[in-house]
């Protein structure tokens, strides 16, 4: 039984083969492309439930590849490159790609990025999750109702508006640039002091410890990613 349809995009016939044997043998149906614009047929015919991409590909490269793939597909994106600068990261994530795993890389973490991925269900274009439990911290998004231990929370607007971008998208790195955009709008870009200053009192109302976040995790000079999982589908 398939547990899903993977697409492997790279240019590199080695990384192609490992990339597929690993999927294959853990129930994933699997199909490659080695260039970009080979890439773009195949997720249109191929309709897969994931994107593995590299950014170095010939002629039409990742990039690019994520800009096409995100005018008319919500597809989860995980970027595997060589390229290890901030700024390549960031501009593939702000592009629309939802993780990043730089080469070289092992089994185990492609397979546990892989299945994060698939499990998530914020992805664009599709209803987010509604409810989150964690011990005893319960989290209602429909209701706006966050509680701990029964006693209730009480979220600013903002700090409402940032729970609802991060928790919509369980478990994907959301850059600096994209929650600015999403929470604060127009004048804000670029002012990741004021996004901090929000995160951290966020942090002091929902997390045990907030010094040793659990539910709003930093991905150094990126963005954060929130990593509760919802405790059910979406209606």
């Amino acid at each position: 039984m398939k547990k899903g349809k993977v697409l492997v995009v790279d240019d590199e016939e080695a990384i192609r083969k490992a990339v597929r044997r690993a999927l294959s043998s853990r129930g994933f149906a699997v199909e490659v492309a080695a260039d970009g614009e080979e890439a773009i047929g195949a997720a249109r015919t191929f309709d897969p439930d994931l994107v593995i991409l590299d950014l170095n590909l010939p002629e039409l490269d990742g990039l690019a590849v994520c800009r096409h793939l995100r005018a008319w597909s919500a597809v989860p994106i995980l970027v595997l490159s060589v390229r290890e600068d901030e700024a390549d990261k960031v501009a593939a994530l702000d592009l629309g790609a939802d993780d990043y795993l730089t080469k070289p890389f092992g089994v185990d973490e492609l397979m546990a990025r892989v299945r994060a991925l698939l499990r998530r269900t914020g992805g664009q274009g599709t209803p987010g999750p509604f409810r989150f439990n964690d011990g005893d911290l319960s989290i209602d998004l429909s209701s706006h109702t966050i509680a701990r231990g029964g006693a209730e929370i009480h979220l600013t607007k903002t700090e409402w508006s940032l729970v609802e971008a991060l928790a919509q998208h369980p478990g994907k790195l959301l850059t600096h640039g994209w929650l600015l955009d999403r929470v604060w709008g127009n004048g804000y870009e670029g002012d990741v002091d004021v996004l901090r200053v929000f995160v951290s009192q966020l942090r002091r109302k929902i997390e045990e410890d907030p010094r040793r976040p659990r539910i709003v995790v930093t991905d150094p000079g990126i963005g954060y990613r929130w990593l509760l999982r919802p405790s059910e589908p979406p209606d």
